[in-house]
């Protein structure tokens, strides 16, 4: 009998992606503005994780977070 494994309940560490929603609310925006963003370079380019499943990895908005606050 195979074993069993259980799918994964959240992503490891340094894995998380957040969809477009997700990256507005963080940021207290409209969703159009991340895109907007993206589309501009002003803002880390998304990832196409399948035909209908666009992300943004955590990682690369927190160090264009830092990036941001060494800016100032």
């Amino acid at each position: 009998m195979a074993a069993k494994t259980k799918p994964q309940a959240s992503a490891k560490p340094g894995n998380e992606f957040l969809s477009a929603e997700q990256a507005a609310n963080r940021y207290g925006v409209h969703r159009a503005s991340i895109y907007r963003w993206a589309k501009e370079g002003d803002f880390p380019a998304p990832i196409k994780l399948g035909p209908n499943v666009t992300r943004w990895a955590l990682a690369d908005l927190e160090a264009w977070e830092q990036s941001q606050r060494e800016a100032c």
